[in-house]
């Protein structure tokens, strides 16, 4: 790639965006940043936004806060043929795995020094390697494993019946089990033995680890359907 490339920065923090813009333009590099307030908040729009500038290296942030999830461009961007670095606060290395496995070039935390990205920018331009293999493999390795732990649990959840699948819903919804017995028209020694049946089938011990399992895999509770109280 020749020194002259275009990098595109796709973040919503300005301050951030602004540094990595001016660190990157020198050498004849053209660096743009896609207006995330005029690109709108849908993935295709933002994704055309970017594709219209057709850069070489696509710097892109994960949490695009209001405007989406940067994790949706990762694909196109790279089927495109743009170098894609992921530039993160997150510190998941599961998800980085995940980011790679879907074309990401590479993964640099936020926190690393900004030498750190110029760096990767410099290695890509050159055509050069910018992650070991051996680091490939345990990455995507982690988000492999990832991904048949969240089957497992969509497993689990699936084993509960209907009136199991709508306590957790309200347990994920905050209510306590006084509460739900009450809006339910049922005991609470009622309650609490159906949250006991589904920590069981869940194959956790805690209410917390139950709520955190369903939000993990975003199962989706099914809306109660409550008596009418006389």
């Amino acid at each position: 790639m020749a020194p002259d490339s275009t990098v595109l920065v796709v973040d919503d923090h300005a301050l951030f965006s602004d540094a990595v813009a001016l660190a990157l333009a020198t050498g004849g590099r053209t660096v743009h940043r896609v207006r995330l307030e005029t690109a709108g908040r849908s993935p295709s729009r933002l994704l055309a936004s970017a594709l219209r500038i057709q850069p070489d290296i696509a710097l892109l942030d994960l949490d695009l806060g209001r405007y989406g999830d940067g994790r949706d461009l990762i694909r196109p961007l790279s089927r495109s043929g743009v170098d894609v670095v992921v530039v993160t606060g997150h510190i998941d290395e599961a998800d980085w795995g995940g980011c790679l496995r879907n074309g990401a070039r590479a993964v640099v935390p936020k926190h690393r020094p900004l030498a750190e990205l110029i760096s990767v920018v410099h290695r890509l331009e050159a055509g050069e390697p910018v992650l070991d293999p051996g680091e490939y493999h345990r990455l995507t390795s982690l988000w492999q494993a990832r991904l048949a732990e969240d089957d497992d649990h969509r497993r689990r959840l699936a084993r509960l019946t209907p009136r199991e699948r709508e306590v957790l819903g309200e347990l994920m919804a905050g209510r306590t089990i006084r509460e739900i017995a009450d809006s339910d028209v049922v005991s609470e020694a009622t309650v609490r033995t159906q949250v006991r049946t589904i920590l069981h089938k869940l194959g956790v011990s805690t209410q917390i680890a139950a709520v955190g399992m369903a939000h993990r895999v975003s199962w989706n509770a099914p809306e109660p359907d409550r008596p009418v109280r006389t």
